[in-house]
């Protein structure tokens, strides 16, 4: 889950935590010999009164992640599932499969600045990615900065990093322990010293120079209580202005709203340097845009004038053209269209389409080579169309196959712009596209141990059960029969607009290596179909995306696929919400489960650090009837004992300041308090880890290794 704020520039090797999961019916054998003893959860008397109705939260006490009593809870439980996943015969060899695939070179999508090209490069098994600069593609690179020196351990992430325009010197953030707050600093990159310069506190934020590179952009909080660094609220976000040389104290206001706790401000530069663009966000797909004139190419102050401040719609800058500031947005067009705003102009007159709304959804637009790119979904597949920067359509670019293209970046002088596809047996390959002559060709082609020639893809559609018919993309090894016998991982997320789309992990490698069938579900809530498909999976109508992914499920033992007690389902984040909802909804219909940093707490949400900006996705407790709805899917309140449950693993970081991890620690004591079968319900603690960014290869490989032998055991499958 995120919060819509993107940095500018981040790392190739974005560590996502992809939770497999799997849950166990009634009907399976279990491959362990006994239930794990659990530790002991104290229960308090804590209840709250929701608009008349009382509801229990007797382990509140475990929201303080710093007490002293829930740092042996987490100790405990660790080494009940220490303990459990040791004893696995499938974990060790799991284990060297995931690392074998694992260990190959990942490249980044470069992109130029100051006359030099920058990419990262993971050569296989590093902790964390390398950002790599050359004057050409055709010299031998250099490291510009390798996080991996940062610490010793690996858990110092490159959060973001934006090079000056000249080249010479990088802005860059880093995070501890996988933490959201980032510190940035600025780097020479001919001496690879970095300057005095520090600024802390920033969280969801890039830094953007100014053109003549004497300073940059970036957003901030105030620094927090003590002790709540990780769990407190994170509210009025400031846009600010840092001068090189000076220090952080002396900073230069830009944007805030005293006013708007919730505001917060992303900021670019138009490609002619003449005007700052400031994003305004409060969590959602919607948003507000503002600009100021920018003087000779620096920061001279002055009053943001607003472009849209109504949050009725998303609105995406993409380019100016002379006196017109060029708008992606859904305002009239869920599916998005693109309009050109007449800067000198006022009210709709200012306003002209470029690019009608069409079938499929606009999901990215760039201007480069004088031209624009523009990114569509088709049945959650990439369409890219170019047009005139007047908006007249000038073809397609002919990309590899049905699979998941993303990046066309660049400035809209540049001849040049590169993307990454991928497929689910094809690992991401990096191209370079000639804008002027519609031409490809491959920049980097990474060499792995997965033999793609050996499976095959499809796409298939599932009819949901309101009627609602959605893709579903399918990956195994060539010649499966189906008998109903195969073991079968289904993922999905489900909310905030995220579009799932085919791509390659190591997850799915390895779990079809072992001989299991992979599934990605493009349900509602994401952004497939445009902002009418996210509407229709958010609050009051969020039952659709577990209707949805129940009905994949269904379909997959209907079509013989799979059954019920080798069916595993997996997500992260807002995934695991999905996961811990159809378990509790559904439980006889999966073989095994594992919630990864999920949403468990759907009334409590809100209060802890950036969870206040979810409520446009799923509603709020404090409103009487989102409570009901909330109520009545959150995996922590509908956990029914009597009920036999799927085995269950649920994982989450020490660290996680995104979803805090008291949604998991509280699920599963729930879980394991009450009656659910005999299939065991464990917590994975990763220490000194959070929400997934930033998180280093060993962990990876370990958590996830992990996670596959763990469904690898409960559905008694051979060793890989």
């Amino acid at each position: 889950m995120t919060n819509k704020i993107r940095p500018a520039r981040l790392p190739a090797s974005k560590a996502l935590v992809i939770a497999c999961l799997a849950l166990l019916s009634s009907s399976a054998s279990f491959a362990q010999t006994s239930t794990p003893s659990y530790p002991a959860t104290a229960k308090v008397e804590q209840t709250d009164n929701y608009h008349g109705t009382t509801v229990a939260d007797p382990y509140r006490w475990l929201e303080d992640d710093n007490s002293a009593q829930t740092k042996d809870w987490v100790k405990a439980q660790n080494q009940v599932t220490d303990a459990y996943l040791a004893a696995m015969p499938q974990r060790l060899p799991v284990r060297k499969l995931y690392t074998e695939l694992y260990n190959f070179e990942k490249f980044g999508v470069p992109f130029k600045e100051g006359g030099r090209y920058f990419w990262t490069r993971n050569n296989g098994l590093q902790q964390q990615s390398v950002l790599y600069t050359a004057k050409s593609l055709k010299d031998q690179p250099s490291i510009a900065l390798d996080p991996n020196t940062l610490s010793q351990d690996g858990t110092v992430a490159l959060s973001g990093y934006a090079p000056s325009p000249n080249g010479k010197l990088l802005a860059y953030g880093s995070s501890k322990a996988g933490s959201d707050w980032q510190t940035w600093k600025v780097r020479d990159l001919a001496t690879g010293r970095d300057l005095p310069d520090a600024i802390e506190w920033v969280k969801f934020s890039s830094a953007t120079w100014t053109p003549d590179g004497k300073g940059f952009f970036y957003s901030r909080y105030d620094a927090p209580a003590e002790g709540a660094a990780l769990t407190g609220a994170n509210y009025f976000q400031k846009l600010f202005y840092h001068r090189l040389g000076t220090p952080q104290s002396a900073d230069v206001l830009v944007a805030a709203n005293p006013q708007e706790k919730e505001w917060g401000f992303n900021s670019s530069v138009t490609d002619d340097g003449k005007l700052l663009v400031i994003n305004v966000w409060k969590g959602g797909a919607k948003n507000g845009l503002m600009v100021l004139p920018l003087v000779k190419g620096g920061f001279a102050g002055g009053e943001p004038k607003a472009i849209s401040l109504a949050f009725d719609a998303a609105y995406e800058a993409v380019g100016v053209n002379g006196q017109q500031l060029i708008v992606k947005t859904n305002k009239d067009a869920p599916r998005g269209r693109l309009v050109a705003i007449d800067l000198q102009g006022t009210g709709k007159e200012a306003w002209k389409t470029l690019v009608a709304e069409g079938p499929d959804a606009m999901t990215g637009a760039s201007a480069v080579g004088g031209r624009l790119l523009l990114s569509y979904l088709r049945d959650a597949s990439t369409l890219v169309r170019r047009h005139g920067l007047d908006g007249k359509p000038q073809g397609e670019v002919q990309l590899p196959g049905v699979g998941t293209a993303s990046g066309f970046g660049g400035r809209v002088q540049d001849r040049e712009t590169f993307f990454s596809y991928t497929s689910l047996t094809t690992p991401s390959s990096i191209y370079r596209y000639d804008v002027a002559s519609n031409k490809l060709s491959l920049f980097k082609r990474p060499q792995t141990a997965f033999d793609a020639e050996q499976y095959e893809t499809r796409r298939e559609f599932v009819t949901s059960k309101d009627g609602t018919r959605f893709p579903i993309f399918i990956a195994h090894k060539k010649g499966l029969k189906l008998d109903g016998t195969n073991p079968t991982l289904l993922y999905g997320y489900g909310g905030f607009n995220a579009s799932m789309t085919p791509g390659y992990g190591i997850t799915s490698a390895a779990w079809m290596k072992m001989g299991g069938v992979y599934v990605l579900a493009s349900i509602r809530g994401g952004g497939e179909y445009g902002a009418a498909w996210h509407e229709a999976g958010t609050k009051l109508k969020k039952q659709n995306v577990f209707d949805d992914f129940i009905a994949a499920g269904e379909w997959l033992v209907a079509q013989k696929y799979t059954q019920p007690a080798k069916l595993a389902i997996n997500g992260g984040s807002n995934g695991g919400l999905l996961v811990g909802a159809v378990v509790n909804q559904r439980p006889e219909l999966f073989g095994a489960a594992v919630p990864a940093v999920g949403v468990m707490d759907m009334l409590r949400f809100h209060k802890f650090t950036i969870g206040w900006a979810w409520v446009p996705d799923y509603g709020s407790s404090e409103n009487p009837e989102e409570f009901k709805a909330l109520m009545a899917y959150s995996p922590l309140h509908t956990i029914k004992s009597g009920v036999k449950y799927p085995a269950i693993m649920v994982t989450t970081g020490d660290h996680d300041d995104r979803v805090v991890p008291a949604h998991s620690f509280k699920y599963t004591a729930a879980l394991q308090a009450a009656d659910t079968g005999p299939a065991p319900k464990l917590i994975r603690i990763e220490t000194q880890a959070g929400h997934g960014a930033g998180k280093p290869t060993s962990k990876i490989i370990e958590e996830r290794a992990d996670m596959l032998a763990f469904f690898a055991h409960t559905f008694n499958m051979p060793l890989p």
